[in-house]
């Protein structure tokens, strides 16, 4: 069993950069698929960016080239760069860890990622 704990969320203009940061309370990150997710008010959940144990990753498209899933294995630590935010950026952001294999993490459906965390806000001014 894996606890996971968000950080790092926040109010930024459009155009800025926040790092959001996912810790396990209990269990290590590096046993696990990781993902990141997303949710804004109204909206449905969306995938946002996945890392397999072997470091493969997988992007939505409208986040590649700004946003940078990474793992600290020492400080057992999920990591999310997002650079040139954007208002369609704001919502809710959870990490998550995968219980499947890793052909079916990369899915990134919400299905397969039986772990969550509470979540850290994000929210973009126009």
């Amino acid at each position: 069993q894996v606890q996971l704990v968000e950080s790092g969320g926040g109010s930024v203009a459009a155009g800025g950069s926040l790092t959001l940061s996912c810790t396990a309370s209990e269990g290590t990150l590096s046993d696990y698929a990781m993902g990141w997710f997303r949710q804004a008010p109204g909206k449905k959940q969306e995938a946002v960016a996945a890392m397999t144990n072997g470091g493969s990753l997988k992007y939505v498209e409208s986040v590649k080239g700004r946003f940078t899933i990474s793992r600290d294995h020492a400080k057992n630590t999920l990591s999310l760069q997002m650079r040139n935010l954007g208002p369609e950026d704001a919502g809710m952001y959870y990490c998550a860890a995968c219980g499947e294999l890793w052909y079916k993490c990369v899915l990134m459906l919400p299905s397969v990622f039986p772990h969550w965390g509470q979540g850290t806000q994000v929210t973009v001014s126009s």
